[in-house]
């Protein structure tokens, strides 16, 4: 699973890639710098497990991880070519995700494309592209399924309706992610389509190291512009969190967010929202040889979170041993866990909560 960053060239993409994975990617002002995606495997911060470490003492500690994509800077026309932009979109269609980064900054030595900063008009621009990219997707399936929909073909038929429905609201300006599925079908084609604009949004206003804290003018014409979208944004100083990442120790990075006004880094909650935007969630095993923090889809049962450990685990499941994260925090270890009723027995149908830890029964 992974998540793409994006946006116009120049908005702090690369600097802020760089940020999360301490991988360095060519940072520069001027647009094109980075012109193959680069990957980033980023541990995802959490709490949780430092807690677990503590109490169990293991020998080695996991976390789960994330993949973040920095995909080069799309620009006007770039639907049709302009640019790099064939590439640039093939690139966003792989991924599942999109943090969608916007310059909310003013800064008279990192040129704007477009000429002075307009986060309203560089959302547009992006999304433009993207629709239109997608609009012709939607009008070449559009001409197979309309010759098999006038021979009477039902799923044909049903398949046109939600192309049109599609069509329609790419037509108005809209992302495809507005369109309600109606019935499982359709929400089974909509992921066959495999449209960009369908993929869930983040957004990231990149602010001045002033604004890190509550934000600027430019911020709250973001919120404005998206508040229809079930779309969560966040406020970052990328320039701010780049000085964070220079520092040695973990004092002087606590000093300077205190400075700064910041509990944590932004890039601690940018890999959170990210997690989370791609539905993916946490369990922990935990034992002496290692604790370990396994990544799962929200709503896994407990088969499928064993098939993580190993596809064995999966196909002989004969039940799992849970206990609440917070049960295991609270009373220290499985032992005072089991002694105080705690321990839980779950089976094949089990729904995986975050936190959960837990020990897998199989048979091979």
């Amino acid at each position: 699973m992974k998540a793409g960053i994006v946006g116009l060239p120049n908005v702090g993409k690369s600097t802020l890639f760089n940020c999360l994975s301490n991988a360095k990617a060519q940072s520069a002002n001027f647009p094109f710098c980075t012109i193959e995606p680069n990957i980033g495997v980023v541990n995802v911060p959490d709490p949780r497990i430092a807690r677990l470490e503590e109490l169990v003492k293991p020998e080695r500690v996991q976390m789960a991880t994330v993949d973040i994509v920095d995909i080069a800077g799309l620009v006007k026309g770039a639907s049709k070519g302009e640019g790099l932009g064939n590439q640039f979109l093939g690139n966003i269609r792989e991924c599942n995700a999109i943090i969608h980064v916007l310059r909310c900054f003013d800064n008279d030595n990192i040129v704007h494309v477009d000429g002075n900063v307009n986060p309203i008009r560089d959302k547009e621009t992006i999304d433009i592209e993207l629709q239109l990219k997608d609009l012709e997707t939607v009008e070449k399936r559009l001409e197979k399924t309309n010759r098999a929909a006038k021979t009477g073909n039902k799923e044909a038929q049903a398949e046109k309706a939600l192309l049109d429905r599609i069509r329609e609201t790419l037509l108005q300006g809209k992302s495809a992610r507005t369109v309600v599925a109606q019935n499982q079908d359709e929400e089974a084609l909509m992921e066959e389509f495999q449209l960009i604009t369908l993929k869930p949004v983040l957004y990231v206003c990149n602010v001045d190291e002033a604004s890190a804290v509550s934000g600027n003018q430019y911020v709250e014409q973001v919120r404005e512009l998206v508040k229809d979208e079930n779309a969560e944004v966040i406020v970052l100083s990328v320039g701010a969190e780049a000085d964070i990442t220079e520092l040695e120790s973990y004092e002087e990075r606590q000093m300077f967010l205190q400075d700064l006004g910041l509990t944590e880094p932004g890039s601690a909650v940018l890999i959170r929202a990210a997690y989370k935007l791609l539905n993916l969630q946490t369990y922990f095993t935990a034992g002496v040889k290692e604790v370990r923090a396994w990544t799962i889809k929200i709503g896994d049962t407990a088969p499928k979170a064993a098939g993580v450990i190993h596809t064995d685990f999966e196909k002989g499941f004969i039940r799992a041993e849970v206990i609440a994260y917070e049960d295991f925090s609270n009373f220290g270890s499985e032992a005072k866990v089991k002694e105080a009723g705690k321990l839980r027995v779950e089976g094949k149908e089990y729904i995986v909560k975050d936190g959960d830890v837990m020990h897998f029964r199989f048979n091979v």
